[in-house]
């Protein structure tokens, strides 16, 4: 398995697109929408988990994410994990593939917002707040210090 950042144009992204739309999560549809716009960021980037060159997985390192109040930046989002895959490290080495990204561009902390408890402070992170997201919702955030 590795973690891949997807390039647009390529056969992955466009293999991406489709399975981000038709996996389980409904934040794929979301996902997948953001990936036909193209509308990123120079530092922004979308991260594939590939197994025997099948998509098992994918995250985001976004500036902003589901909020309409986007105090923090930059967001680690959209991590998903099939369900056939899941236990086994997938979403940590993908947050870590993302934490590397964001290192090498200068950002001192990213963010994730879940609205899991236990998960991330497994990963490193350290909840800090609340945040209603467009649908109504409150999500936790949580922040992680790169060093």
């Amino acid at each position: 398995m590795e973690i891949i950042r997807v390039k647009y144009g390529t056969d992955l992204y466009k293999k991406l697109i489709d399975y981000a739309e038709n996996c389980s999560w409904i934040a794929g549809k979301h996902l997948a929408q953001i990936l036909r716009e193209n509308n990123f960021l120079e530092w922004e980037a979308v991260f594939a988990a590939v197994s025997e060159d099948e998509i098992i997985g994918f995250c985001a390192f976004l500036e902003t994410d589901y909020y309409p109040e986007n105090r923090y930046s930059p967001w680690i989002s959209s991590i998903f994990v099939d369900e056939k895959h899941r236990g086994n490290r997938i979403s940590f080495a993908m947050i870590e593939k993302a934490a590397e990204h964001a290192k090498l561009r200068n950002f001192n902390k990213v963010y994730i917002p879940s609205d899991m408890t236990g998960f991330y402070e497994k990963c490193g992170f350290e909840k800090i707040d609340e945040l209603e997201n467009y649908g109504g919702d409150i999500d936790n955030i949580f922040v992680r210090k790169i060093l």
